[in-house]
This record gives C-alpha cells, structure tokens and sequence, in this order.
C-alpha cells in the first residue's frame, strides 16, 4: 500500500482499538464490576472516548509510532508499542486519569486498561502489517533499489534480494564499476544479466572516472527509494564518493556488511526478513525529540509572530518608506533533502543589490545595504518573517543556514560532504553562525559545512537550546553580521 494509505490505515485501526479498550474497561470497571463496587461515576462514555483516542493518537505520533518502518520487524514494532503505551498510562495515571475520569480507580483497574490498549492496539497493527506483508509478496507497494558495485557483488547482492521478497526490495536498475575501464570517458548502455534464470537487468555501465557520477540522475529518473552498496574492504574512497552523491538524495543508504569497518558511527545494522544489511547515515535524532523540536518550532514561531506584530508592521512600514522596493525579499533557497523552497526576510538591501553583478554572497559592511537594513541585519530582525517559514515546515528555528541553488551547486563540486546538510531543516539560527563570522571566502564556507556537519552529528534539543541562547545574546548586544 502507499505510504498515504498506510498512514491512513494505522490511525484509523489504533483509534478504534483504543476507543473499543476505553469501553471495555468502562464497562469492566462500572458495569460488569470485575473490579469490586465501584463509586458513582457520573460521566458517559460519550465524553470520555473522544479525548482518550485523541490523546492516544497524538502520543503514537509524538513517539514516531506512525514513521515508516518498511519492511522492518512487526516484533520490533510491538516492543516499541509497548514502551510508547507504558508511557501514556503513567500520563493518564500522573496527570488525568484516576482524578479526573475515574474516581477510585485501582492498580487492578490501570493495569487492566492498561493491557487492553496495548493487546487491541497490538491486534490492529499486526493485522496491517500482515496485509501489508502480503501485498509486498505480491508486488504492491515495494521499494525501488539500485545497486552500486563490481559486477559479481552486484549478481550476489541481487540474487540475496530476490531470495527475500519479504524485504520489499524491488531492484530496477545498478551501476557497475568495472568490465568498461577502457571504454574511455563515454556513457554506454549495456543490457547485462544479473542474477539467475531469464532475470535482467537494464544497467548502465561508464568508467569509474564518470560512471558512478550517474548516480544522482539515476535516483531522479528511476524513481530510487533505496541505494544499495556492493562494494569490498579496499574500496573506502568508492564508498565515500557514493555518500557523496547522495547526500540530499530522498534515499535510504544500505550496505553489504563487510564494510562496516570503515564508517563506525555511521552506520546501524539492520535485519531486514534475514537480509544482513548496514543503514548508512540513520536518523540523527530519536523521533520524540523530532517531534518536541517540532512542537517547539511551532509555539515559539506563533507566539513571536502573533505577540510582536505591531512591531512587524511598523518595521515593514520603514522598510518601504526609507527606500525604494518591497517591504519582505523573497529569495528562492534549498532546503531539506534537498527541495527548493522561497524563503523570506525584510528586504535590508536596495532593490537592485545583484543588477549588475549577479548572485554574490552578502559581506560585512556590504555597501548594498541600507541604512536601516544594516540595522536590522546587526539586531537580526530582519531573519523575522523567516517564522512563516517555519510555521510552513521549510525550515526549523535551529538548523544549517539555506544556501541559493546557485551557489550550491558550485559549493558541492568544491566541498566534499557539502550536500549532507541536507539531511536535516535548514534553520534561522545554527552552529555556524553562532561560532563562525560572515562568509567571506571559500575558506569561510569551509569551516561553516564543518560546524554544521558537528551540528547534524551531534542533533539534540540541548543543543538548540544552547545554540538559541546564544542567538538571543548575539541579537541583544547587536553584534550580529
């Protein structure tokens, strides 16, 4: 199934699970009294099912219990379900439940709902896992593959991921690295057979000087979900050129284990229905701290926003009034995974900064700014109307700074690893700017990737915390480029 009808699918089951455990327990508690003779409770089940399940619902999701886990264990996903459960019934217990719902309540009782959300919740996601298992035997929804590597691992790795169609691999194309060293710096198209039996696979076959450089074209045109690695011991600057091209890719990395060695922390190894597998470059936060982030985002924004709007308007006022042009600058900029986005900023300099000279990087005491523009660059109000951006999920308050696409482009030819900043919401604030002055040169650019590459490494809400502090204290002694 797609990943809009899983989703779909997996909320509607777990709200009629918790909602029928609601209604056991009701009835086991005040009806059937399993329990022993309970006090008067004068609330119908009308009212108290409706915020339960809305409460349930929204603690699977700040826990990542509706990410996608393709193809990974359903014995896994129960032991998390668990964990997720525990938590919320020490919630009810602590905050709501036994003053609030139910009077009296007893450890019988909260162990008791306690196992039925778990055991109903539990029944409903094995039932759509196990659909889905069938549809993934079946062809229906699987992930598109791609394998890089020499020309017998990509047959070894290929016929291990036809013996497990559970895995939900569907591989659809491969770059092979050798048998064409002599055919020169010109692509060619071979048809190529790879595994056993009348299987081929369409693979397209270059030098290793430009073949694996077709990567990222192939990811684009193929429609590639999964990237999966054949590669030996002794091929470290192979392994790295390919995480390279990907970073920024919407692709999961996976590679055959022998590698492991090489990229420690990098990598988590995974099982996925037998299939030994490395995850390269995982999540880099658990999700309950993706979602706090989130949350977080999302006040702080609204409440700077709505809070200081006169200040907004009259500063949008002075901008318009103290020199010719709009009020807000809309400029186009990459953010996650890539994706384009228009980012937006009180205007600070004249509206014809870049006429004549075409996409530059701004400077300290850059003779393009305004007199008022300087102002709210060195206060960094005019980063302001950046929290519609975040409002709108482009960006997040802590995170790398966008870059134009121009001068990405040209910055990933120059800066290895430069496109994994991608990996994460590119933020109003970040480790660069908080440790590192204006992008002067290349150099500066440099030692910027470097804090954010720390910063993506080491993600934590400890972290942005600290990073914001800083920011605010940076904003108040106007010091700011």
């Amino acid at each position: 199934m797609s990943r809009r009808i899983e989703l779909i699918v997996l909320i509607v089951a777990d709200g009629i699970a918790v909602s029928a455990a609601t209604v056991v327990q009701f009835l086991a508690r005040f009806e059937w009294q399993w329990f022993g003779e309970p006090e008067v409770f004068s609330a119908s089940l009308a009212v108290v099912v409706p915020p339960l399940t809305v409460f349930w619902v929204l603690l699977f999701t700040f826990f990542g219990l509706y990410r996608e886990r393709y193809a990974e264990s359903r014995f896994d996903e129960l032991v998390s379900l668990l964990k997720v459960v525990s938590i919320g019934i020490l919630l009810l217990v602590f905050a709501i439940y036994i003053d609030a719902l139910v009077p009296g309540s007893t450890r019988q009782t909260i162990f008791f709902y306690w196992l039925a959300v778990y055991v109903m919740t539990a029944t409903g996601r094995t039932v759509v896992r196990s659909a889905q298992k069938v549809l993934l035997l079946r062809g229906y929804g699987t992930h598109q593959a791609l394998i890089v590597g020499w020309s017998d691992r990509v047959r070894e790795l290929y016929e291990e991921v036809a013996a497990y169609p559970e895995a939900g691999l569907n591989i659809v194309g491969a770059i092979r690295l050798d048998e064409v060293l002599e055919a020169g710096p010109d692509q060619r198209r071979d048809e190529a057979a790879v595994g056993s039996g009348s299987v081929a696979l369409r693979v397209r076959e270059t030098a290793i000087r430009r073949g694996i450089e077709a990567l990222p074209d192939l990811i684009d045109d193929l429609g590639i979900q999964d990237v999966l690695i054949a590669l030996g011991p002794e091929d470290h600057p192979h392994l790295l050129e390919v995480l390279r091209l990907c970073d920024g890719k919407p692709v999961t990395l996976k590679l055959v284990p022998d590698f492991y060695s090489i990229i420690g922390g990098m990598a988590r190894t995974e099982h996925m229905y037998g299939l030994p597998l490395i995850n390269v470059l995982p999540e880099p936060v658990p999700a309950w701290e993706k979602s706090t982030k989130r949350l977080l985002d999302i006040i702080v924004s609204s409440t700077i926003l709505l809070v200081g709007m006169p200040v907004w308007i009259i500063l949008a006022l002075l901008v318009v009034v103290t020199s010719r042009g709009p009020a807000i600058y809309r400029q186009k900029r990459v953010g996650q995974q890539g994706r384009p986005f228009t980012m937006y900023k009180f205007r600070t300099m004249r509206a014809d900064a870049e006429a004549d000279t075409g996409p530059v990087w701004a400077r300290e005491n850059d003779p393009r700014y305004t007199a008022l523009g300087r102002w709210l660059r060195r206060t960094r109000l005019d980063e302001v109307p950046q929290f519609v951006n975040v409002l709108k999920g482009d960006m997040s308050l802590v995170g790398p700074r966008p870059e134009r696409p121009f001068f990405v482009d040209q910055l990933a030819d120059d800066i290895p690893l430069y496109r994994r900043r991608h990996r994460v919401k590119p933020g109003i604030t970040g480790w660069a700017q908080v440790k590192w002055k204006y992008d002067g040169s290349l150099a500066d650019v440099r030692q910027k990737v470097k804090y954010d590459l720390f910063y993506i490494e080491n993600m934590s809400l400890r972290m942005d915390f600290k990073i914001l502090f800083r920011t605010i204290r940076t904003a108040l002694a106007g010091k700011g480029h």
